[in-house]
């Protein structure tokens, strides 16, 4: 059974509802150019005040210099970090002296080919990486929560290329998770939209999930 991250947490209702159905960590959304899942700040520390010790909760966030981003997480007191975006301010050796016990997750958002080398990259300077289906290029920047599948080939060659565990996201739905497994091969898998009915977290679709990885 592969850990599972459900993202796109609005409230402390839905994270007990996730963590029930057996999330074992939680996204919480801080501002970004676009996307799904968005919450105040304060909602983001409250419902990680909330989370049971077991349960890892992650701020994602857009900011790139590392000032900024060590500012926000002791604010907000998530367990881990999620690198939307690339850092460009700092280096994420500043981030690991600051926050220590925090753990830092950059996103690779699998566009290509040089995706597995930028991968392995970075890889060399996190607790775990996650694969996701952005395009942080575009004119207004997608960071998540697309709901796109990306090229699971790719995202497979920098699994087996990296020391580090791989969360795989983008477009993952209880009828496809089974082959994104099997595809893959992650230490975990990443969904929001996909279990989610217009904008709200969806039981139904909470159960199907997990069903679907436990058969």
């Amino acid at each position: 059974m592969p850990r599972v991250k459900i993202c796109c947490i609005r409230s402390v209702a839905e994270a007990w509802t996730a963590v029930r159905h057996g999330a074992s960590a939680l996204g919480l959304v801080s501002q970004m150019p676009s996307g799904p899942g968005v919450i105040p700040d304060e909602d983001i520390a409250a419902i990680a005040a909330a989370a049971p010790p077991p349960v890892a909760t992650f701020l994602l966030t857009c900011r790139q210099d590392a000032a900024s981003i060590i500012d926000q997480q002791r604010r907000l007191r998530t367990t881990a970090v999620q690198l939307c975006d690339r850092l460009e301010g700092g280096s994420y050796a500043e981030l690991r002296e600051a926050l220590p016990g925090v753990r830092i997750v950059p996103v690779v958002h699998v566009t290509g080919p040089r995706s597995v080398d930028a991968a392995v990259a970075v890889a060399r300077e996190a607790d775990a990486i996650l694969l996701d289906s952005g395009r942080p290029e575009a004119a207004v920047k997608e960071l998540g929560g697309t709901g796109r599948r990306h090229d699971w080939a790719l995202s497979r060659r920098i699994r087996e290329a990296v020391d580090v565990p791989v969360f795989l996201a983008g477009g993952i739905t209880a009828d496809n998770a089974a082959e994104a497994m099997a595809a893959v091969g992650p230490f975990g898998i990443d969904v929001c939209t996909g279990v989610r009915t217009g904008g709200v977290l969806d039981e139904a679709k909470l159960q199907a999930l997990f069903a679907a990885l436990a058969a």
